[in-house]
């Protein structure tokens, strides 16, 4: 490992003890290195401003800090236990190349300084990316609304037929669920652009350092004024980045059980794609769902981080090392949940009704609701024509069809008001 920076003379560093404090961090701190790579540049500038560097050492702390990640990116630099963790490794990298350009550039940071603006930066990109895929599922889901508004559908409540639904009903229900999805990771990303850069441990430095400066370098909506408020976020918007991230992967969950049960031989309503099935290690005459069913687990991932991060925030105020474990907790929610996410679209495009086997499921009994509403539309008091609709010598196979033509109340099937929640869906840009 290379040499601590805090360590102090007289003192034995305990492998043990080392390896208990460094934790999973070279390994968790891959994920987050070319953000903190990036932010290291904008901090440079920064301090060539205050005329802590000069221009020709920021000029070389800029090429070399580019050179890195290049090597990065291409497997010819490793981040491994050579190193305390990301930081230690990208400073040791500039020493190496630029003898003191490269010890200045730590100056005014702190190590949690850096791993909470790197952290910050990776926050803002995978809401992004959770953002965009909702916004792509959602308008998947409006197309095949549309297209497919008039397939009949049993509709079920307790898992008991109830009532005659529709392909575009159901369609329309995910497409405004992943919608509003969208909607709250986009409002999440901007509740958590804010620049923590420069709010060193928690108290700020005797420096003047150029906040304003990095906050338009890398690229946040705001500076996050308060040194020690940088603090008391960090858990705070992990938390909230990922409920944001759940909110999605609840939606996906009921998805995809929706998927489990229709595909079955019981239901048989769905054919899944078949690269999103696979070959039974011991039943030949199988096929498994095995794709929806992680995409359905993949929120246990997001919930376990988020009561993670939520029991190490039972701290006072200031930076504690407690936090270090916040980051194995937003890499696992995001790396699953952006993981099953990505899979989702084009399931969405490719999943195929077998209509013979819902018309099927639609026995006389699911007409009966709209037997009681029929009655009391001709005057019949609703207590009375419930009673009369739910006699069964009243029901009959209906039209499935016209049930559904005439289930006009907003949002039914008659009504979808697909254009509306399009005109919501491109709003997002």
């Amino acid at each position: 490992m290379s040499d601590l920076l805090w360590q102090k003379p007289g003192v034995k560093v305990d492998a043990r003890i080392q390896r208990f404090l460094a934790g999973e961090d070279v390994i968790l701190d891959r994920e987050f290195f070319l953000f903190d790579i990036e932010a290291s540049r904008a901090h440079a500038e920064g301090l060539q401003q205050i005329g802590i560097l000069d221009a020709d050492e920021v000029a070389g702390l800029a090429r070399e800090l580019a050179t890195l990640a290049d090597d990065f990116r291409a497997g010819r630099f490793v981040l491994d236990d050579t190193f305390e963790d990301g930081h230690s490794a990208i400073e040791a990298r500039l020493i190496e190349r630029l003898g003191d350009a490269g010890r200045k550039i730590h100056t005014g940071r702190s190590r949690n300084d850096q791993i909470l603006v790197a952290t910050r930066l990776w926050l803002k990109d995978r809401l992004v990316r959770v953002s965009a895929l909702c916004r792509e599922s959602a308008d998947v889901a409006l197309a095949r609304a549309d297209a497919e508004r008039a397939l009949p559908l049993p509709g079920y409540t307790h898992l008991q037929r109830a009532v005659v639904s529709s392909a575009g009903m159901w369609w329309a229900a995910w497409a405004e669920g992943f919608i509003d999805d969208a909607v709250r990771a986009h409002d999440t990303l901007r509740w958590v652009d804010a620049n923590p850069l420069g709010s060193a441990a928690g108290y700020g430095v005797n420096l003047p350092l150029a906040r304003e400066h990095t906050t338009q370098a890398l690229g946040f909506g705001r500076l996050q004024v308060s040194a020690a408020y940088a603090q008391l976020s960090r858990g705070k918007f992990e938390m909230a980045a990922i409920d944001a991230l759940g909110s999605a992967l609840l939606d996906l969950r009921r998805l995809a059980w929706d998927l489990s049960l229709f595909t079955s031989a019981e239901f048989g309503f769905v054919a899944l794609p078949a690269e999103y099935t696979t070959g039974s290690s011991i039943m030949p005459n199988k096929r498994n769902p095995d794709v929806i069913e992680l995409m359905r687990a993949s929120y246990a991932s997001a919930a376990a981080a988020r009561t993670e991060i939520e029991q190490l925030l039972s701290l006072p105020s200031g930076y504690h090392r407690d936090l270090q474990f916040s980051k194995g907790a937003i890499f696992h929610a995001f790396g699953r949940g952006l993981g099953a996410l990505e899979l989702l679209p084009d399931l969405l495009r490719n999943l195929e009704w077998k209509p013979e086997r819902t018309r099927e499921a639609l026995d006389p009994s699911m007409y009966a609701t709209d037997l009681a509403v029929d009655l009391a539309r001709k005057g019949l008091p609703f207590r009375d024509a419930y009673k009369k609709a739910a006699d069964p010598a009243s029901w009959a196979q209906g039209d499935p069809e016209a049930s559904l033509a005439a289930r006009v109340s907003p949002g039914a099937a008659a009504d979808l008001r697909l254009d509306e929640l399009r005109r919501r869906l491109e709003a997002l840009g």
